[in-house]
This record gives C-alpha cells, sequence and structure tokens, in this order.
C-alpha cells in the first residue's frame, strides 16, 4: 500500500518527537485513524470521552511534559468541541496542535452535512496559525510550520484535513520549481538573556530599593534556585501567581505564598509594603494586587516582550529567559545588609501558617474544606503532580497546600475554566506513569466534565507503572464559588435556583467503574482517608461531604465588598445563618491570631 498523506502527517509528528496524541475518533478523521493504526507503537491514540478532554489532555501535556501537546477531532461538531481545552492552552501560553477533520474538498461552499468554517473557528484560538490542506504537497510544511510556531510562540496551532485528502498519495518531497515549499524539522529552545546595559539597569533599581518584593509566575518554574538566590542578596520575599505555585517552596518564611482573590494576607502585605517589584515569567492580572501605582520602581522578567510593562508601569523591562536572565543578574546585585524588611515578612508567614491551621481545624457541617486539603498538605509524596479545577478547591489548594521542591502542580489560570482537573490528571499519568497525580475537584465541576473523566482514567490506568490517582471531590452540593461571588461582588443572596446541584454518589460511581471509591464525612476521617488513597493499588476517588458555608475569604475586603456581603445576607439569603456562624469562626480565628492587628480598619481574617 502507497503512503497516504495521513500517514505522512504522523510520521512527520513523529519525527518532530510526537509520541501520543488525545483525541476522539469520526468519520471526518477516518484517513487519520487508519494512519494511526498502521503507526502501531511508534505513536499512541488516547481516546477521551469527548473532544473538550482531549484538549484538555493535550494542554496539561504540555504543561506537565514541556512538549507540543497534540489533539485530533472529527470535523463540525467534533471540531467544536474542542474549543475550550484550546482556549485554556491559549490563556496559559502552552503549545498545542488541533488537528481536526473536514468534509471532503468537492463539498467545500455547497452547505454540506457538519460544514463549518473552520478557519474562521479557530482563527481566534489559534492566530499565529491555522491553516487548510487543500494538496498533499502542502503537508510536509504545514506540520512543520504547525509545530514550529506552536513551540517558539508557545501557542495553540491548527490544520485542517478534508477527509479525501487524508486518503491521497503522500508527496513526501515537493517537486524544485516555482510555487513550492521545502521545509525541514527541528528547533533548539530558546534561551533569551537581555543586554548587558538592560541588565545594569534593572540591578540599579533593585540595588537602590529598601523594601524588595518578588512576584514569581509559570515563566518561573524552571528558576527555583535563581529566584532564591535573588531573594536572598535583595532581603526580598517571594509571592506566587497560582500558576507559579512550584516556583518555590512554601518551607521557606519569606516565601509568601499565592497572590490575588485566592491569595495570603502576606502577600497582600507585601505588595502593599514594597518599595521595588521584581515581576518573573508572571502576568498576573488584577490590578488591586499588585502595588499602588507611583509606589513602586519596577523590573520585570518574560521571555514574551508583548507581556511587559502590562499589568504595571515597569522601569526596566527584560526580555529573556527566566532562568538565564537572573543568573546573569545576581553578579550585578549588592546584598542588603539591613534584614528589617525580610524579618517583618518572616513574621507575618510565620502567623500566616499558625492562622490556616486554627481555620482548617474550626468546626463546621460536616467538614471544613480547608481541614482536607490542610490533611493532604503533609500526606503528598515529594514527586506528586497536583492538579485542581476552578472554583473554591483551588482557593485552598492555592492556601493551604504547601509546595514542595520536586512537586509539579497546574491548573487552569488564565481562562479559569471549569473541568480541567480530572482530563489533566489523566494526561500527567500518561507523561509521568511512575508518580503518584492528585487530582482536586467540586463537585460542579465534577459533574460538568469529570464523570467522563473518570472513565476515561478507568480505561487507561493499568498501563500506569505507579497506578496512585486519587480524584478528590468536594461534594457540597453548590457551585460555591459562584454563590460566594454572587454575595460579596454582586450583594445578591444565593439564587438556589441557579447554585444547587443535584446529588450523585460520586465514590459509588467510582466503585461502578472498578475503581477505588470512599465517601467521608466526619472530620476524623479525613487523615486515614488520605493515607488510603495514596497507598491504594489502583486510583481512588475521595468524596468529601464539605460544608459549603465556609468562606473563603479574598485577603482583603473592601468597604464596598463587606457592603455586598451583609446585604446578601439582609436580603432573606436561605442559609444566612450559618454563613454568618461562619464567617465569625473565620474573624474569631484572625483575632485569636493576631491577624492584621497593624490594620484595625480591615476587619480581622480579612
Amino acid at each position: 500500500m502507497s503512503k497516504t498523506v495521513s500517514d505522512q502527517l504522523l510520521q512527520r509528528l513523529h519525527d518532530w518527537g510526537v509520541r501520543r496524541t488525545y483525541g476522539y475518533p469520526g468519520d471526518g478523521i477516518n484517513g487519520l485513524m487508519g494512519a494511526m493504526d498502521r503507526m502501531g507503537a511508534q505513536m499512541q491514540f488516547v481516546q477521551a470521552r469527548h473532544e473538550e478532554l482531549a484538549a484538555f489532555m493535550a494542554t496539561a501535556h504540555a504543561k506537565f511534559s514541556g512538549e507540543v501537546g497534540v489533539c485530533m477531532a472529527t470535523s463540525g461538531p467534533g471540531a467544536i468541541h474542542l474549543l475550550n481545552g484550546l482556549y485554556d492552552a491559549k490563556a496559559d501560553h502552552q503549545p498545542v496542535l488541533a488537528i481536526v477533520g473536514q468534509q471532503a474538498r468537492s463539498a467545500l461552499g455547497g452547505d454540506y452535512q457538519q460544514e463549518v468554517d473552520l478557519l474562521s473557528l479557530f482563527k481566534d484560538v489559534a492566530h499565529e496559525y491555522v491553516q487548510i490542506a487543500t494538496v498533499p504537497a502542502q503537508l510536509r510544511h504545514l506540520v512543520d510550520r504547525a509545530m514550529r510556531i506552536a513551540r517558539d510562540q508557545r501557542c495553540v496551532t491548527c490544520l485542517i484535513l478534508p477527509n479525501d485528502l487524508q486518503e491521497m498519495d503522500a508527496v513526501e518531497q515537493p517537486p524544485r520549481e516555482h510555487g513550492t515549499v521545502h521545509s525541514g524539522i527541528g528547533m533548539t529552545r530558546r534561551s533569551l538573556v537581555p543586554d548587558a546595559d538592560s541588565l545594569q539597569a534593572a540591578a540599579d533599581v533593585l540595588n537602590a530599593g529598601r523594601k524588595v518584593a518578588i512576584l514569581a509566575g509559570a515563566g518561573a518554574l524552571d528558576a527555583t534556585d535563581e529566584l532564591l538566590a535573588v531573594a536572598d542578596v535583595l532581603g526580598a520575599g517571594i509571592a506566587k501567581a497560582l500558576l507559579g505555585k512550584f516556583a518555590v517552596p512554601d518551607d521557606l518564611l519569606h516565601v509568601t505564598g499565592s497572590i490575588g482573590l485566592l491569595g495570603t494576607v502576606p502577600s497582600w502585605e507585601l505588595m502593599n509594603g514594597c518599595d521595588t517589584l521584581l515581576m518573573v515569567g508572571s502576568s498576573f492580572p488584577y490590578a488591586e494586587f499588585l502595588p499602588k501605582e507611583g509606589q513602586a520602581r519596577g523590573v520585570q522578567i518574560d521571555l514574551d516582550g508583548r507581556r511587559l510593562g502590562l499589568r504595571y508601569p515597569m522601569e526596566v523591562n527584560l526580555v529573556g529567559d527566566s532562568r538565564r536572565t537572573l543568573q546573569a543578574l545576581l553578579p550585578l546585585l549588592r546584598r542588603k545588609e539591613d534584614r528589617a524588611w525580610r524579618e517583618r515578612i518572616e513574621a507575618g508567614v510565620a502567623e500566616w501558617w499558625r492562622l490556616l491551621e486554627k481555620r482548617a481545624m474550626s468546626e463546621a457541617m460536616p467538614i471544613n474544606p480547608q481541614r482536607v486539603f490542610w490533611e493532604l498538605s503533609p500526606q503528598l509524596p515529594d514527586n506528586a503532580i497536583l492538579t485542581v479545577d476552578s472554583g473554591t478547591s483551588a482557593s485552598w489548594y492555592a492556601r493551604d497546600i504547601k509546595a514542595r521542591r520536586g512537586m509539579m502542580g497546574s491548573l487552569s489560570g488564565g481562562l479559569a475554566t471549569m473541568g480541567n482537573a480530572v482530563p489533566y490528571a489523566a494526561a500527567a499519568k500518561m507523561c509521568h506513569p511512575d508518580r503518584p497525580v492528585v487530582a482536586l475537584v467540586g463537585d460542579g465541576a465534577m459533574q460538568m466534565l469529570g464523570l467522563n473523566g473518570l472513565v476515561t482514567i478507568a480505561r487507561l490506568w493499568p498501563q500506569w507503572a505507579d497506578p496512585r490517582l486519587v480524584v478528590m471531590v468536594l461534594h457540597n452540593g453548590d457551585l460555591n464559588m459562584v454563590t460566594w461571588e454572587q454575595r460579596v461582588s454582586e450583594g445578591n443572596r444565593k439564587f438556589a435556583a441557579s447554585q444547587d446541584l443535584p446529588a450523585f454518589a460520586f465514590a459509588e460511581f467510582a466503585q461502578l467503574l472498578g475503581l477505588r471509591g470512599l465517601r467521608v464525612d466526619r472530620p476524623e476521617q479525613i487523615a486515614g482517608a488520605w493515607a488510603q488513597a495514596l497507598a491504594a493499588d489502583r486510583p481512588m476517588l475521595l468524596e468529601f461531604v464539605t460544608d459549603p458555608n465556609v468562606p473563603p475569604l479574598p485577603p482583603h475586603l473592601s468597604v464596598k465588598q463587606m457592603g455586598h456581603y451583609a446585604k446578601a445576607l439582609l436580603q432573606g439569603d436561605p442559609e444566612a445563618r450559618q454563613v454568618v456562624m461562619a464567617t465569625m469562626r473565620e474573624v474569631w480565628n484572625g483575632w485569636a491570631g493576631g491577624e492584621r492587628r497593624d490594620r484595625p480598619s480591615t476587619p480581622p481574617g480579612a
């Protein structure tokens, strides 16, 4: 049998180093599926339960492997289903290639069944490169450019293949004539370092500062040692954007933890007290959690010059790789002998961890969700990978999980979509089958997409060297983050018709799939449940029945937000009494711990 365009495409991807694709079949990619079968062990096709899951898995593959993630879908509806997962990759700057089918070329423009204008559909999410193949001679350079651009720009690219083209004979070497393109494979990783004058200008700003704050993001995940060395020389504290949670470990008292709505009080105070800000590999968007404009001088490091000076008016903007740039900057920095700023930061962080433990151990009905995360943290193996969904599960992850060296973790940062954690976990295991993985999910996200992802896990797990994958579900019967946003941001009471979730037996469902499942509704069972799950001989779902009325308080509440909160409760919120009691417990813990004694205008615990 002669080599088809589909055979050529898969072989070319293999030459680029791709060994796995995630997808769902359909007649629009039948040619590709036949070629995938012929590839045998050279290329693994991971069948997800839905194309959205496949796109999430490709995004997670990129995050946890550093490679280009590849997903496939059929024409029309299958291609449409990919979009949310691809936008997740776009928002978090991950290299993902989507390959989608299309109706036969002769039918295009004829309002044919399942005919969708895919070029227009994918033009936003894959704006750096989206192309449709029309003749076999294009295939080689289309694959090469899609892979190279995805890697170089850390973006989504898309190839559209009409189904009749997929079965045509391949043209592996286009003729040497006018109008043909002759591309090749391979590229080295960008490792940019700014010029000497720019580095000296940045050092001058940092050396002049008395109270330096560092904000690390996903772009600094490979610069742990360099971040710590810079912080030591400058006597600085380090806050982390959520995607950068594992950039530096949380067992150091000058690491203030997460920043933003899900962040910590020490990070809030770090940003409000600093006179100099060093932002490394982050595009953290919320201006209200950064220093006030004019308060601090700024230096920013980012690989993408388009992201510089976007969130804060920086004095010096450095285009470069975070690790290499910090290495070049270090010899130019002068050690600050006055450590008063650092000591203030460390005292605040130590107090914060004591407060978090008090909050986690507070009474709730039946289980305090904070305690679920607090009890997990010390039991996590050093090589664990965590995946997290959007919602209050992300709040407790941000604060109560202590990052340690060797761990990895991610969530949907820029898009903050629901439904990502379970497919992320499955892809993490495909990339690292010898490492334990924990997915942290709310019941809303689990019902939305996680149950389908669990079916996929039930099929995949026997091939993993280490079978441990724990899916934790916070079962509170409420779309909890939105409920709290309605109260605090809008001043609206809980709207039960939009917020209440149908009852579902998550642990029993896992057992039906041949996995382990355990329902926990007593706080004294939490630690033992985690120990059991992390030692299980197959994936396990832990269903924790938690209290929806424990407030995920931001590090700072404005007067406006407090007014909205009071208004919502006075309007007859159906759970007003429970909410007030839970909030009072949080506030009391703040008072008891002496939190924010220097800010009497802000309610303790806020």
